[in-house]
């Protein structure tokens, strides 16, 4: 295998570091749902990979041709980022209303005015 085959992989671990930094690291909710989004996008790119064949073509049935890339990987990570996109605006939304109930979005101040 060379190097250029595995790099999608090797994108896919930073993203996924990138993504659970900034999820564990961060105490603002609006840029958890960011790294949330950026770990979404290393899930995406982890089931794409494998979907491409080298040398393979669109799944035509053709004489001319004996290798095909399956669509199927395409075709569900098309699903994923449909799902992914209105789950990120329903927690923007929330994060709306939870900025509008208690005037802030960092956790630790919210953890902190539930005790109160």
């Amino acid at each position: 295998m060379s190097f250029f085959y595995l790099l999608n992989y090797f994108t896919a671990v930073l993203l996924v570091s990138c993504g659970l930094y900034i999820i564990f690291a961060s105490d603002n909710l609006v840029k958890k749902l960011v790294g949330l989004s950026i770990f979404q996008t290393a899930a995406y790119l982890v089931f794409v990979s494998p979907g491409k064949v080298f040398g393979g073509t669109a799944p035509i049935l053709d004489s001319m041709f004996s290798i095909y890339s399956s669509p199927l990987p395409h075709v569900l990570i098309l699903t994923a980022i449909v799902v992914g996109v209105a789950t990120l605006a329903l927690g923007l939304a929330i994060v709306i209303r939870i900025k509008e109930s208690f005037g802030t979005v960092i956790e630790s101040k919210l953890l902190d005015e539930r005790k109160d």
